[in-house]
């Protein structure tokens, strides 16, 4: 470990002790004063599209400006007011009813902040996936600590700069540095970790938090699939499932990993994939609205994912392209791979680019039964015309998400929880789920000077035994 590292870990210790120190001092943060943090959020955001999208491109070497104004900045805008707006409602006690047989009083549950929240960024969504859960832990009335993804640099101290010209350091700090700062915020002893990466990572962030008892929220990954049924006009499914799967060239934790089609139908729905791909991309290499891959490293996995496949026998569908320019830019292109064996890493890891195998079913059970055997998905997507046909799908299988004839947007509903199950994350947020998350469900039973139960106090007698015959018949 460098001097830099243990001096950033020595001062991240140090603004744990702070916040602590500041959310005991004030641990009912008004109504008024979350609001105001809350619109500093969208207002940094929209006062500074430009420099987010130039940080996120130069990390990316090619990021499209388009993607990351709809799928970072706005996203975070959206999420903000939304919880602005709703924030008073999520606030209110909530109330319970009393039992006839321990009344009189009353009963609520209080919503208090858990104190000070630690957030670990990934590098897919770098601004989006370190603000969105910073929303949540703001509406519910927390501090926080961000730690943004090493891999992308220039966002992440973009990040730190606009936090700090609009939060003092006691309420939000951001902490920049690589792996081993990385692994020793994790074990800090936070009130709440949010962490969002890989399954990976995630199983390891979870075995430092259990050390200290600290709770924690994974938002992981896994192998989303797509199922289109025999009814669905396979052009159609095709549209959904290329814009989804291209998206930030598929560097997306919800993006279709594999496709489901009808044995028999396979050509047809790869060629149909290649098709809308060409359509949307003339030329991928040269096309800034086609983002690279964020590595060196990603790319060459990416590539040798594609040509392990090539080399045990699979049929390879790729649209016309300059693959020396594409190579040179890093960008690998919209890749549809048919007849894969099944050992293929295609088929076994979550695949995070732009790859997308097509396997055959016989029948829909075939299909659902290959889903359920496997790890939940973060995102199940079935495309058919019959309600009956998705309801089977949705009541065969179980995962984090469903899009049933659309890709990808139901995150964007901020009222829909966003999470996984099992291996593909544990918990979830956005919308008041995400006020939740951070926020304690804190019971409260209040009564007067004297209650009834006092008469069940020992010496025990006969008002005991009258009163709990009663309750016994």
């Amino acid at each position: 470990m460098s001097d830099a590292e243990s001096k950033q870990i020595e001062r991240m210790k140090s603004i744990l002790g702070t916040q602590k120190s500041a959310f005991k001092a004030d641990r009912q943060r008004s109504l008024e004063n979350r609001k105001a943090d809350l619109a500093k959020i969208a207002k940094l955001c929209r006062d500074n599209v430009d420099a987010i999208c130039e940080a996120i491109n130069q990390d990316f070497s090619c990021r499209a400006k388009q993607e990351s104004v709809l799928g970072e900045i706005i996203f975070v805008i959206n999420d903000a007011e939304h919880t602005a707006k709703h924030l008073k409602q999520w606030m209110k006690p909530k109330k319970v009813s009393v039992p006839l047989n321990l009344k009189p009083g009353k009963a609520y549950i209080r919503r208090d902040p858990v104190g000070v929240a630690g957030i670990v960024a990934p590098w897919n969504y770098p601004f989006q996936l370190a603000l969105a859960p910073l929303v949540a832990a703001l509406g519910a009335g927390c501090r926080a600590m961000l730690k943004p993804s090493e891999y992308t640099p220039a966002t992440s101290e973009l990040i730190k700069t606009l936090i700090g010209q609009h939060f003092d350091e006691d309420q939000v700090a951001v902490i920049t540095g690589g792996p081993a700062v990385g692994q020793a915020f994790t074990q800090l002893k936070f009130d709440h970790l949010f962490y969002t990466g890989s399954t990976q990572v995630g199983r390891l962030v979870a075995k430092a938090a259990a050390e200290n008892l600290v709770p924690v929220t994974l938002e992981l990954g896994g192998k989303s699939p797509a199922i289109i049924t025999p009814s669905y006009p396979v052009e159609s499914a095709a549209k959904s499932i290329t814009w989804g799967k291209l998206f930030n060239s598929g560097q997306t934790c919800v993006a279709p990993d594999y496709v489901l089609a009808p044995k028999g139908r396979e050509d047809e729905v790869a060629s149909a994939l290649v098709a809308v791909a060409q359509a949307q991309f003339e030329d991928v290499a040269t096309d800034d609205s086609y983002s690279a891959i964020v590595s060196d490293r990603h790319y060459q996995r990416l590539h040798d994912m594609i040509e392990e496949a090539r080399a045990a026998g699979a049929t390879v569908l790729q649209p016309e392209h300059d693959a020396a320019e594409a190579k040179a830019r890093r960008k690998i292109p919209p890749t549809v791979v048919l007849n894969l064996p099944a050992d293929s890493k295609l088929l076994e890891e979550e695949i995070f680019g732009p790859v997308l195998p097509v396997l055959g079913y016989e029948t829909l059970d075939q299909a659902t039964d290959y889903v359920s055997d496997r790890d939940h998905p973060l995102a199940l997507y079935v495309y058919t015309t019959d309600k009956a046909e998705a309801d089977r799908v949705l009541g065969a299988t179980l995962s984090g998400g469903v899009g049933v004839n659309i890709n990808l947007l139901h995150l964007s509903i901020p009222d829909l929880p966003f999470g996984g199950i099992g291996a593909s994350g544990q918990g979830a947020y956005h919308g008041e789920t995400g006020f939740e998350v951070f926020s304690h469900n804190r019971s409260v039973f209040h009564t007067g000077k004297w209650h009834p139960s006092r008469l069940l106090a020992p010496p025990y007698g006969k008002m005991y035994e009258n009163i709990t015959k009663r309750q016994l018949k």
